[in-house]
């Protein structure tokens, strides 16, 4: 696999070796030995999948405290943009994004380390999202950014008339009012 930093340190796309043949293709879409020498190490403990038609937005979501997140995602059908936010205070990097378009076609993946709000929109007809989490889901430890904070200033590619969110979507405080952020300072791994 080739790993390609971004402009935020730490959010990694991965782009894995595919091998095309007359029968379709093949590719390896995890190695714990590879992803631990390459982009460091992490015990991932559950996979989700969501399937999601156009002009969903899904986030800005996270886990707060001691059940923070890093998650590797991918998309298995059709085409995401996928959003990864920096919400540690004193980060260098706070409150930037990082916006990497994934598709079924190109099988690329995006970590997000933990500390990070995440996001999706979907820009095809119907996109199939799968993703790998390390700490496991814990619903009262649910929180979110409002995906629309113009102080983030993402575009997510799609029309304003197009986009569906949940109710619950609809409802997150801006970045400037989440009391639920993480401390640049703090080391997130200590359980790893």
């Amino acid at each position: 696999m080739e790993v390609i930093g971004t402009d935020i340190p730490g959010v990694f796309i991965i782009e894995p070796r595919v091998f095309k043949d007359s029968r379709g293709y093949f590719f390896e879409s995890w190695s714990q030995r590879e992803f631990d020498a390459m982009v460091r190490p992490v015990r991932f403990v559950q996979d989700n999948e969501s399937c999601s038609s156009y002009g969903v937005v899904r986030g800005l979501h996270f886990q707060k405290g001691a059940f923070s997140q890093s998650k590797l995602v991918r998309v298995v059908e059709g085409t995401v943009l996928d959003i990864a936010v920096d919400i540690r205070r004193g980060s260098p990097t706070f409150g930037r994004h990082v916006a990497v378009e994934l598709t079924g076609e190109d099988h690329r993946q995006l970590f997000i380390p933990r500390g990070f709000a995440h996001g999706f929109s979907v820009l095809s007809e119907r996109a199939v999202f799968q993703y790998k989490c390390d700490n496991y889901y814990a619903p009262q430890a649910e929180s979110a950014i409002a995906w629309d904070d113009p102080v983030l200033g993402i575009d997510w590619k799609l029309d304003p008339g197009d986009i569906i969110l949940s109710d619950k979507d609809r409802k997150h405080p801006p970045l400037s009012g989440c009391p639920d952020l993480f401390d640049y300072r703090d080391d997130l791994y200590t359980d790893v």
